[in-house]
């Protein structure tokens, strides 16, 4: 399945950045090959728990994970779980390539390219938690529709999570956060988790801090860590 799609905006920008070191390269040649996913043909689905080792419980999926900090910690603290990571940047998988193969991480897999497309492939109900953080806010009006985060990213993140599932955003910036407030509090089947300022000021103890955030932080930026639960499914009466 081709994550290129003429009829959908272009979410991200260069694919590579600075020129990668030799070890880098060679855990692109060697380790991305075992870890990354191929989607399958349009209209089928893929199987994400067949993707890792017998006795998964469940699995996470992180949209655009950087240099792969939260992921690899979430997946060395969650060996019972399978952590499936979507990046387009070369040199965010290679970052993440090391930390893996540093931790010996076998609960994690691999997609380079547009999670729109990964989104579209999974089954209904198939993922356990979804994080979106610090995606690019795209600060310039006419470049809002490139943000990650829209009215079918959201029906899709409603579509593949289970009930009661996590779906855990950031952002530094104010006009983002405000279009994620108002994506997710207008969909009828997620609940922003937040009771008082400090639930979405604070980070949460399970919830690491990026390279990125913490250069954001330096320069005096503040954070929004936004929590929201997938409501249950109303079932469907019969007859």
């Amino acid at each position: 399945m081709s994550d290129r799609d003429a009829t959908r905006p272009q979410l991200f920008g260069r694919r590579h950045g600075r020129r990668l070191r030799t070890g880098q390269r060679a855990l692109l040649a060697n380790l991305l090959p075992r870890l990354g996913i191929e989607l399958p043909a349009p209209g089928a689905r893929l199987d994400p728990l067949a993707l890792f080792s017998p006795g998964t419980k469940e699995v996470w999926l992180e949209i655009g994970f950087g240099g792969g900090e939260h992921l690899a910690w979430q997946a060395a603290r969650n060996p019972g779980v399978g952590l499936i990571g979507v990046e387009f940047f070369v040199n965010g998988i290679a970052a993440l390539l090391s930390r893996v193969a540093h931790q010996r991480l076998q609960n994690v897999r691999i997609h380079q390219g547009d999670g729109r497309a990964v989104l579209a492939a999974l089954p209904d109900a198939s993922i356990a938690r979804a994080f979106v953080l610090f995606p690019d806010p795209w600060p310039k009006a006419r470049h809002a529709k490139r943000r990650f985060v829209s009215p079918e990213t959201v029906r899709e993140f409603a579509r593949v999570l289970i009930d009661h599932a996590e779906l855990r955003l950031a952002s530094d910036d104010p006009a983002h956060i405000r279009w994620l407030l108002g994506h997710l509090t207008g969909c009828r089947q997620f609940e922003w988790r937040a009771r008082r300022p400090r639930d979405w000021r604070e980070r949460p103890e399970d919830w690491p801090p990026s390279r990125y955030e913490e250069k954001a932080l330096r320069a005096g930026r503040r954070a929004a860590y936004l929590n929201f639960r997938r409501r249950p499914r109303v079932p469907v009466k019969s007859g």
